[in-house]
């Protein structure tokens, strides 16, 4: 059995640890481990094992060592009482764990499928060492299991198996597999069947399984690509919308727009469409990407993708992969601007910087006749009454006066922008202040 202790029991106990006064050899080395683990561990979560104390009880069962640590403490706090005068609670011993023999492993397969409040409840089991948790999911751990338990893991990946990896496992099931061996087998190709394992030994087995359940009692088993993939009537895409790989896929997707590969980007999408993604996630992601990688530099990206995204939802499958397609092409191919991106990021971080910065009083609205006494709308001038309709004026708060937030990038359209900023408000750094 294991012993625990609470950090309250030590708060004293450590204290005489150094001290000249105290011979006795196995209360020094008691109290030299327990300093030991506590500088190790602070008082988060603080537990003793008699295992810990076996080298200072030797030749003894783990029963005995146990038995002895008690003593030793109880001695310890009671020699100490009596010193300090102090009262302190008794000290208090109980079993860590319900298990007596070493720590078992808890295995949870599927863990992704535990929600918040059961994965909490694993917490103290794991924190404590009742357990060794062992937890296998196909979902990216960082989506799916809570913070605190990831913290306390080790994550291991394990990636598909190669196509040498599974021809391996594939003769050795044919020679070594009662009902195989005893079988004619003849390996045509293997293309279809690698495929359509996606490195999934468990999936391979299960075609071989279901081409064998097809065979009449004394017919050859033959694998080509043609029997295989007349045999499998399930969609071969590894594709899950609530999964890593959805995640995976549409960033590829967006990326390759982002990057120009107009090749790529209807690869993605159709890898997408394949896969039964929602029409309508993808053109709003196709909206975003229009606006936040494009922007300025081909404001009509912006129209149309959001045309995109109506017409779907007018049309939808599986007409809607044209204006998909299309949309995708014109994205990829438009030239690239993040300046208003950076810009409205730009703006964020300068106001959580400024606070409420004061509205200028000549920007004011003043609905009543109390406000245009205190001189809110004063001095405004009306751009419209003005040659080309713009007159300088000061729109932002005082104290950010000059301040700069948004930079016209490289491109044609930005380019004009830029000029004409500059015909207004004169010379202009546009670095100035970003």
């Amino acid at each position: 059995a294991i012993t625990d202790f609470y950090p309250e029991d030590f708060r004293y106990i450590r204290q005489l640890y150094g001290l000249s006064c105290i011979k006795n050899f196995q209360v020094v080395a008691v109290l030299r481990k327990i300093h030991q683990i506590y500088n190790a561990v602070g008082t988060h979560n603080f537990l003793i094992s008699p295992r810990d104390f076996a080298h200072i009880f030797p030749d003894v069962s783990p029963e005995e060592v146990e038995a002895k640590l008690k003593s030793t403490l109880l001695i310890i706090r009671k020699d100490f009482e009596l010193d300090s005068g102090s009262n302190y609670p008794p000290l208090v011993f109980r079993p860590r764990s319900m298990f007596t023999k070493g720590r078992p492993i808890l295995f949870i397969d599927e863990i992704h499928r535990f929600n918040k409040s059961q994965q909490d409840s694993l917490l103290g089991a794991v924190e404590n060492g009742t357990v060794t948790l062992i937890g296998a999911t196909t979902e990216n751990p960082s989506f799916e299991v809570i913070r605190p338990l990831l913290s306390r893991a080790q994550v291991y990946v394990l990636k598909p198996l190669d196509d040498s990896d599974l021809l391996t496992l594939l003769d050795r099931a044919i020679t070594t597999d009662n009902v195989f061996k005893d079988r004619e087998v003849r390996i045509e190709q293997t293309d279809a069947l690698l495929r359509f394992s996606g490195g999934d030994a468990r999936k391979l087995l299960n075609i071989l399984d279901l081409i064998y359940q097809s065979l009449g009692a004394t017919e050859a088993m033959v694998i080509n690509n043609e029997i295989v993939t007349s045999r499998l009537q399930e969609n071969p895409i590894a594709f899950d919308k609530g999964g890593e790989m959805h995640y995976d896929i549409i960033s590829a997707f967006i990326k390759s727009i982002r990057g120009s590969d107009p090749d790529a980007a209807v690869y993605w999408l159709a890898r997408l469409i394949a896969g039964g993604e929602d029409p309508k996630f993808i053109a709003r992601r196709m909206c975003i990407s229009a606006a936040e990688d494009i922007g300025l530099a081909n404001p009509n990206a912006l129209l149309l993708a959001n045309a995109t995204f109506d017409i779907v939802n007018k049309i939808g499958w599986p007409e809607g992969r044209i204006p998909l397609s299309e949309c995708a092409i014109y994205l990829a191919t438009s030239p690239k601007s993040n300046s208003a991106y950076l810009a409205i990021d730009r703006a964020l971080q300068l106001v959580h910087e400024t606070g409420d910065a004061a509205v200028p009083l000549h920007l004011r609205n003043a609905p009543t006749k109390l406000m245009s006494d205190l001189g809110y709308g004063d001095g405004y001038k009306y751009a419209h009454d003005y040659p080309r309709h713009f007159v300088l004026q000061q729109y932002l708060p005082d104290n950010l006066i000059g301040t700069r937030v948004w930079a016209a990038q490289d491109t044609p359209a930005e380019a004009r922008l830029a000029e004409r900023m500059r015909e207004l408000w004169g010379i202009r750094d546009d670095k100035e202040n970003l």
